[in-house]
């Protein structure tokens, strides 16, 4: 069980642990319970984080800025790369072989750079736009939901793609896994935020969910760059719900 912790720590962060403490493919591909749970833990990290910059700066713009950039950073850039791969391949007006295709290539096209600068800008803007006592429960949410959401394609869809480490987390992912991420998702939404968290929480899920239908229909599932971009489009629908739900003069 502490091996799978470890090795969904290793896989999506940048934490680095000792390679004997995370097992082999085998932990790695029974590590989804505790995708939530890191999750969580990132959140808790990047609410601190957040409490540390607005203690020492003027206002939330700088702020709120760099914490973009750690929100990016502390996954080494693995899911804004899934972003650029699924935009140009999903944008391409491509059949389903090219569009895989495109993904594998490494390369940022000009509908990649596009929908980066925007995910990034409006992530920017809903970050300063939070009221401040509502900044670290929504800073807790945020990379929450984004991993919560990366199971949900694994238990519910097909994988588009023969290979990879998604094959391998595929192949364990059940029911029970989506359960689990899912209902710590909601708890903690409930804790933090009463019931606009839930709200919040339920607008994650359903963007989470047609998104898959969406990719679904594309490419006939999923792939680990559509996974990146799920992730990435859980935060940022977090972050916009927030703004929107939340009361504009605090939570008091």
């Amino acid at each position: 069980m502490l091996q799978s912790f470890f090795s969904a720590l290793s896989f999506l962060t940048i934490v680095r642990v000792p390679h004997s403490w995370c097992g082999d493919e085998t932990a790695l591909s029974r590590s989804l319970d505790w995708y939530a749970v890191v999750g969580l833990l990132i959140g808790a990290v990047m609410a601190l984080l957040d409490h540390l910059l607005c203690a020492t700066m003027p206002g939330t713009l700088l702020p709120s800025a760099l914490l973009v950039v750690a929100l990016i950073a502390i996954s080494g850039g693995l899911h804004i790369d899934g972003v650029a791969d699924s935009a140009d391949a999903f944008m391409s007006s491509r059949d389903r072989d090219t569009m895989l295709t495109i993904m594998k290539d490494s390369r940022v096209g000009a509908m990649g750079a596009l929908t980066l600068t925007g995910l990034l800008l409006i992530k920017f803007a809903a970050l300063a736009s939070l009221p401040s006592d509502a900044r670290w429960p929504v800073i807790l949410l945020t990379p929450l939901a984004g991993r919560v959401a990366l199971v949900l394609p694994l238990v519910s869809l097909p994988y588009a793609r023969p290979g990879g480490l998604a094959t391998l987390s595929h192949q364990q992912a059940e029911p029970r896994h989506a359960w689990l991420a899912v209902s710590l998702l909601l708890v903690t939404a409930l804790m933090v935020l009463q019931g606009r968290g839930l709200i919040i929480a339920a607008l994650v899920l359903l963007a989470t969910l047609l998104f898959g239908r969406y990719c679904r229909g594309k490419i006939g599932g999923f792939t680990g760059d559509t996974l990146g971009a799920t992730c990435e489009l859980a935060e940022l629908v977090t972050l916009i719900a927030a703004v929107l739900v939340l009361p504009h003069g605090g939570l008091s």
